[in-house]
């Protein structure tokens, strides 16, 4: 009887450190299912475990940009390096771009004139909507003028780079020819880059109607946009970080330019920022910044307000920020 019962009691103690046996590999695949799901479908959440003892406590992290709420209609972050979408929300809507457009404008015009080029500015130019104190006549060294225009977002400023680089393409001319023929280059230039949702009506940016904007295009090609100068001339955005620069033209009038990104000194590795604003468009705004040990981020946002841009863009480097860190 004794011997039954010790028997009994091996084939207990067998069936229970079997049953344990079975249990312990039964958590282990369910934690390998909850560390592996996340990364399988690409979202942005990191799974934590962490272990006392013999037990196992699963913590999962959900994406930064998960819990994100925008003013704007449209915005695109994007990873430079990784090749990678961090956020997108209607990425690839067309809407107005508003002064976002004299990225283009200055892209064009520094691959046009000369670097070493004395600019006049003609009375023509003058004509637009917001006077930012150029003189007619006064001539302006170009990366000047470039720099000038990108900081205060000056119309001005864009019509006389539109004239000058127009006139050299199609050797001289009445203003309106030349500016026709500008933005005919802009356009060409956008669909070289691939930049499928947008094309130029004018050089600024500022809507001719109440129903037309200067030019459209997605959150997303802005992104390129950028992108294609940061590789291939970042020199020309390289005065859009400060708060103010002060300019000395050629002809020896004083120009202090303020920087129409009010929020400059927030945005943390800051490499570019472009902002804009028209009563179609909304309040737009495009920023490089580096998140760290070089890891470049762009994000662009369209179509919200005059500030709720900056806080639209200020939650999109927080989340980014978040992100990275997770990964």
């Amino acid at each position: 009887m004794e011997e039954n019962n010790q028997q009994n009691n091996h084939s207990e103690r067998g069936q229970l450190s079997y049953f344990k046996g079975v249990v312990f590999i039964l958590v282990l695949f369910i934690i390998g299912i909850l560390v592996w799901l996340p990364y399988r479908s690409g979202d942005a959440v990191q799974t934590i475990i962490e272990r006392e003892g013999d037990s196992a406590e699963v913590i999962v992290m959900e994406n930064p940009f998960d819990t994100i709420s925008l003013e704007a209609q449209a915005a695109h972050v994007w990873d430079i390096n990784s090749k990678e979408t961090l956020y997108d929300l209607n990425a690839e809507s067309q809407l107005p771009l508003a002064s976002l457009t004299k990225l283009m404008t200055v892209l064009v015009a520094a691959e046009i004139l000369e670097p070493s080029q004395t600019i006049v500015v003609e009375l023509d130019s003058l004509k637009e909507e917001g006077d930012n104190g150029l003189f007619s006549n006064e001539s302006w060294k170009l990366k000047d003028l470039l720099d000038f225009t990108l900081i205060v977002s000056s119309n001005d400023g864009a019509n006389v780079l539109a004239s000058a680089a127009g006139s050299k393409l199609i050797g001289g001319g009445a203003y309106d020819k030349t500016e026709e023929a500008f933005i005919q280059k802009m356009n060409e230039i956008a669909l070289e880059i691939n930049l499928t949702q947008t094309y130029f009506v004018n050089e600024t940016g500022l809507d001719p109607t109440i129903e037309t904007s200067g030019s459209y295009g997605s959150a997303r090609d802005v992104n390129r946009l950028l992108k294609h100068i940061l590789e291939i001339n970042p020199v020309i955005l390289s005065a859009t970080i400060y708060e103010t620069l002060n300019f000395q033209s050629q002809s020896g009038y004083y120009h202090l330019a303020t920087n129409t990104n009010n929020i400059i000194g927030d945005i943390p590795g800051l490499i570019a920022s472009k902002t804009g604003f028209t009563d179609l468009a909304g309040g737009n705004i495009s920023i490089a910044f580096d998140a760290g040990l070089n890891r470049p981020i762009i994000i662009t946002v369209l179509g919200s307000s005059v500030e709720g841009r900056f806080v639209d863009i200020q939650k999109l480097v927080a989340a980014t920020l978040s992100y990275l860190k997770m990964k």
